[in-house]
């Protein structure tokens, strides 16, 4: 804050378990607007926001908030229909990794593996992590995500659980030790990308599908001449369709195995789900993909839905739109 002498910084944090971020924003605007003129302002704007329920996707909230010489002001939260990819922007990643790069990143994470990306930069990691996380949808990341990890906490590198973490180059020498897993470097004048490998992560995507992923996203190479914002959303809308539409090839039939009785439960026959797919090289990915977190806890939440909810579930509605 503004002032004389030593004063502590201040922060404001929101924690939700939804990933609005765009709203969450405008939130801490209109905090910090309140906080400019004086901090007792600040208590009736949340006291407002604690009343107002939590908009749908797609809904609008008006909160009334009253600033002196301002009067009255009439703003306005609107939660995204869908915000996978609100917080998200690939062209960071795709300037630290090639197409190559990122499918070997991709098919560990797929995979739930221990994933670690360094860098100097601290928006370098953020991003990367953010956008490596959106390439699993429709499906999330169910283990430890750690988009920078301070030093003090740098002990979580020797969980044997899957994880996605983002270290600080200079902290590289404490992660170093580490094998099993995939620690990616991120920094412009690297000597090289992969420092600790498993060794499969070129082959655990079927090369078919990789091949299709790699045309898929060389679109990109159409929009460099596009101003900033509009590029950043054309970019993003190429290689989250490029990654949806493997998940549509390997797993998409996945609906036409989810019989529900007539009290409403739904059951998943993982069996002929499985043995439904012709190709080789795709059966052998499903198998171990099927094993996975994210997998589960996809079908079990599909499980609980009514057969009308199904269809008009945000990620089916998502998967025919690619289909087509």
């Amino acid at each position: 804050p503004k002032g004389k002498g030593a004063r502590p910084p201040e922060a404001y944090c929101i924690i939700s378990s939804l990933a609005c971020f765009g709203l969450f924003s405008k939130i801490f605007d209109e905090v910090e607007k309140r906080r400019q003129i004086s901090m007792a302002l600040i208590y009736p704007f949340m006291q407002k926001l604690r009343e107002a329920s939590f908009p749908a996707p797609g809904q609008t909230v008006e909160i009334k908030s009253f600033i002196p010489e301002s009067g009255t002001e009439i703003i306005h939260l609107t939660r995204p229909l869908d915000s996978w990819l609100e917080h998200v922007n690939f062209c960071t990643l795709f300037d630290c990794l090639t197409d190559e790069e990122v499918l070997q990143v991709f098919a560990a994470a797929v995979l739930e593996r221990r994933i670690i990306f360094i860098a100097e930069e601290l928006g370098t990691l953020s991003q990367v992590l953010h956008a490596v996380a959106a390439l699993l949808y429709p499906f999330t990341w169910q283990h430890t995500f750690i988009s920078i990890v301070p030093e003090i906490l740098i002990d979580v590198v020797m969980a044997p659980t899957p994880y996605l973490l983002g270290v600080q180059k200079r902290l590289l020498d404490l992660v170093t030790d580490q094998s099993d897993l995939l620690l990616v470097d991120l920094s412009k004048h690297k000597e090289k990308t992969f420092r600790v490998t498993i060794g499969d992560e070129d082959s655990i995507l079927p090369p078919k599908l990789q091949a299709e992923i790699l045309v898929a996203l060389s679109q990109r190479k159409n929009v460099s001449d596009v101003e900033e914002v509009k590029k950043v959303e054309e970019v993003n809308r190429v290689v989250s369709e490029a990654f949806l539409h493997f998940f549509v090839r390997t797993v998409g039939h996945y609906t036409s195995y989810v019989k529900f009785t007539k009290e409403g439960a739904g059951v998943f026959e993982k069996r002929r789900f499985y043995k439904a797919i012709e190709s080789k090289t795709i059966r052998h990915f499903v198998k171990k993909f099927m094993q996975t977190q994210m997998f589960d806890l996809f079908i079990q939440e599909l499980e609980q839905q009514q057969p009308l909810g199904l269809q008009q579930g945000e990620s089916k509605a998502s998967w025919t739109t690619v289909t087509h």
